[in-house]
């Protein structure tokens, strides 16, 4: 999920054209920050009168601003000049909670696959159009350098995981990810062309597994297989990285077990082959 839209409408030209002709869009943003800093430290709601006081703002741009902040939900108004923080604080909140929660999550099984191949082993999440590789378990065992390594960052039309989640996409957005981004190459291997993104994809779509066959660094192979939460979502990939020369595609339903496990672990239910959700014990 991306939340620069949110900070843009917090930021539209109601705003900036009331605020004083100097005010920056920064300066909205760090009156913005301020105001919900404030808001937090108390318990109860605050009139418009205090947060003025508390956080040196005049009281007319403090109520300029709340109000854009309760337009979209980040703060509330519960009585006439009273403020508290909005439910949409607690949404996003809960985002970032599920994003902590999948990565302490799946160390444990992060490093039985690890151990159980003696390869490196990530996990990455969807950040718009790149995945970023939050958690990872060094083999130690190569001089190759893989790029894979925390915080990094690749294209998803590059990377196994990356892949993973364009499968989830319609062709439309696929498409629509392919003229925004160009399906730039990072090496003489990767996709670069929309029908063969969407064969790639097809193929994703039917075994659950995608790869990268050196098409983010040359002489790195990855296998990966998605990770869902309780309501089915993708939330991350797990993917396996390895040398080309000890590159074992034997590995892949290795993956997607311990992708399952992980899912499993996080309330997701498989559900049969007519749809139907079936639990653990009873595959």
């Amino acid at each position: 999920m991306r939340y620069d839209a949110h900070l843009t409408c917090l930021m539209n030209a109601s705003i900036l054209a009331t605020e004083e002709p100097k005010a920056s869009s920064i300066q909205v943003i760090e009156r913005m920050m301020t105001l919900l800093d404030t808001l937090a430290k108390h318990a109860e709601p605050i009139p418009l009168k205090q947060l003025a006081a508390e956080t040196g703002l005049h009281p007319s741009t403090a109520h300029r601003i709340l109000g854009a902040m309760t337009s979209r939900g980040f703060v509330e108004r519960v009585d006439a000049g009273v403020y508290r923080l909005g439910i949409r604080l607690l949404q996003l909140g809960n985002v970032v909670k599920s994003r902590i929660s999948v990565r302490e999550t799946a160390v444990s099984a992060m490093q039985k696959l690890h151990l159980a191949t003696g390869e490196s082993v990530n996990l990455g999440m969807r950040d718009g159009d790149d995945i970023v590789y939050v958690e990872r378990t060094s083999s130690g065992r190569s001089a190759v350098r893989v790029v894979h390594i925390v915080g990094a960052r690749a294209p998803l039309h590059t990377t196994a995981t990356g892949k993973l989640f364009l499968a989830e996409e319609s062709a439309e957005r696929v498409a629509d990810y392919a003229r925004r981004t160009g399906l730039p190459p990072s090496t003489s291997s990767s996709i670069t062309t929309i029908p063969a993104l969407e064969k790639e994809l097809e193929r994703v779509r039917r075994h659950a597994v995608a790869y990268d066959m050196d098409e983010v660094e040359n002489g790195v192979r990855c296998i990966a297989s998605g990770i869902r939460d309780d309501s089915g979502e993708l939330v991350a990939g797990l993917s396996l990285s390895t040398p080309a020369d000890r590159f074992n595609p034997d590995w892949a339903p290795l993956v997607l077990e311990t992708a399952e496990e992980i899912s499993a672990t996080l309330g997701y239910v498989k559900p049969d082959s007519l749809g139907r959700s079936v639990p653990p014990g009873r595959r």
